[in-house]
């Protein structure tokens, strides 16, 4: 609707995964580098935490594009709201083998196979557990434990990654025998206000417009009222852009917050 007013190619403030308009903070970067050593030294166990909205899921999947999809196997589980014999069968599944009818013995067994032969064949296998603080049994937290003890005698056969909100990382010492397995762990924060501006500018950029859009009592306003939180600055500046627009305003600036919030 307002494409053409601001002449952007593409909306900037979407709130979808698209790692194109990932913003590389110092915390985002730390994180991304931090992942991809978990991976490619083959930690056993990470995990990635922060709040509501802070970019978690466009980390994960920017640390999933950076890989050579030829040389790992990767399975992913969203919402793991599941009881201790389901969430083995989801992550067999999601490994592309038929979980059904099998004990929890015949699923080891399958997982185990399969990771070995995928690392005789040069592949590592990855786990991706989104969402991983809701989580209410605490026999998965065994499940996982057990997974993470499929490995040979001088590596892991299985990296898994957690991620999920900041009561993921209490909830996990509550079972110190995976908690100690955690390798690394990096946690995202909201932004300040210099690293909101430069957030909006990024995303404005990669959406195709070069200007200066936002005043910058415009850009105070919003980290404001965001509390520095991402998806909550895309859902507060896209209404501002549609307002400008409607406005026929040739800049987002502290009027426009009157009249959105």
């Amino acid at each position: 609707m307002y494409l053409e007013y601001w002449k952007f190619k593409e909306k900037p403030f979407e709130n979808t995964p698209d790692r194109r308009f990932l913003y590389p903070s110092e915390n985002h970067r730390d994180g991304l580098q931090r992942l991809l050593y978990a991976i490619s030294s083959e930690k056993g166990c990470a995990m990635l935490s922060g709040e509501y909205g802070c970019g978690k899921t466009v980390l994960v999947r920017t640390v999933v594009n950076e890989l050579d999809l030829n040389n790992y196997e990767i399975a992913l589980i969203n919402y793991p709201f599941f009881d201790r014999t389901t969430f083995l069968k989801e992550v067999v599944h999601q490994f592309g083998m038929d979980s059904s009818d099998k004990s929890r013995v015949e699923l080891f067994r399958d997982l185990s196979q399969l990771f070995y032969e995928n690392v005789t064949h040069g592949k590592r296998n990855i786990l991706i557990i989104d969402e991983a603080q809701i989580i209410d049994d605490p026999e998965v937290f065994e499940e996982l434990r057990l997974i993470l003890n499929i490995q040979l005698e001088d590596r892991f056969l299985i990296n898994i990654l957690l991620v999920g909100q900041p009561e993921l990382r209490e909830k996990t010492m509550l079972y110190p025998q995976l908690d100690q397995r955690i390798a690394i762990k990096c946690h995202l924060h909201r932004f300040d206000h210099e690293n909101t501006a430069a957030y909006v500018k990024h995303r404005l950029r990669v959406a195709g417009c070069e200007r200066e859009i936002f005043s910058e009592e415009a850009l105070y306003l919003l980290h404001k009222i965001s509390n520095g939180g991402p998806r909550r600055i895309n859902n507060v500046a896209d209404l501002c852009l549609l307002e400008g627009a409607t406005r026929k305003s040739p800049q987002v600036d502290g009027e426009i917050f009157k009249h959105i919030v």
